[in-house]
C-alpha cells in the first residue's frame, strides 16, 4: 500500500518571537521563540528573561513580536495583547487550519468557538455528500426506485447559495460545513 495516501497532517504549533526593543534599537537581534499556547503568565516570564539577558541591560525595559508561526497569516501585529494571542494559539493548536480559517472568516476567537459549538455540521469529501447524509436523516425512508432521481450536488449548492451552510474548503475532498443561523 501507497504509504503518501496514509500520510498523516503536521500539527500546528503556534509560536511568537519576542524581540527586545532596546537591543533592536541599538543593532542587535535579541529575542526569543515562545510557545504562543502557553499560558500568559509563562510568556510574561519568557519575556522577563529575554529582557534580562539583553546586550544592552540598562535599557532593556520594552519587547515586541516580530513575527509569529502557524497563525497563518494573521494579522496581529507587534504589540497584541498576549491574552489575545494565548487565546487564538490555543483555538489554532486545537481546530488546525479550520481554527484559521474560522478566526479569519469570523474576525474574532469567541464567534469562531461560538461557530464550532453551536453550527459544526462535520467534515465531508463534498457538499453533496452532506446533503445525501441531511436528507437520509430526515426522511424516513426513501423508496429505492427514487434514489436515482435525487440530485444531492443540486442540493447542496442549492443550501451554499441560499446562504444555509457556510463552508470551509481545507484541501481535496476535505470540506468543512457550518449551519449559517
Amino acid at each position: 500500500m501507497n504509504n503518501l495516501c496514509t500520510e498523516s497532517k503536521n500539527s500546528l504549533q503556534p509560536k511568537i518571537y519576542i524581540a527586545d526593543l532596546a537591543a533592536y534599537n541599538n543593532g542587535y537581534l535579541h529575542g526569543e521563540w515562545v510557545d504562543a499556547t502557553l499560558e500568559v503568565e509563562e510568556i510574561e516570564e519568557k519575556i522577563e528573561e529575554i529582557l534580562a539577558n539583553s546586550p544592552v541591560l540598562e535599557e532593556a525595559e520594552e519587547y515586541a513580536i516580530h513575527d509569529y508561526s502557524d497563525f497563518g497569516g494573521l494579522k496581529l501585529g507587534e504589540y497584541p495583547d498576549l491574552n489575545e494571542i494565548v487565546e487564538i494559539a490555543q483555538f489554532i493548536s486545537e481546530h488546525e487550519e479550520l481554527g484559521i480559517e474560522l478566526i479569519n472568516y469570523y474576525g474574532d476567537v469567541e464567534t469562531a468557538y461560538e461557530a464550532i459549538e453551536n453550527n459544526y455540521c462535520g467534515e465531508y469529501e463534498s457538499v453533496a455528500d452532506f446533503a445525501e447524509e441531511l436528507t437520509e436523516e430526515t426522511i424516513s425512508k426513501i423508496p429505492e426506485n427514487l434514489h436515482s432521481y435525487i440530485d444531492y450536488q443540486r442540493m447542496g449548492r442549492d443550501l451554499e447559495l441560499s446562504g444555509d451552510i457556510t463552508t470551509f474548503e481545507l484541501g481535496f475532498q476535505e470540506i468543512h460545513i457550518f449551519w449559517s443561523r
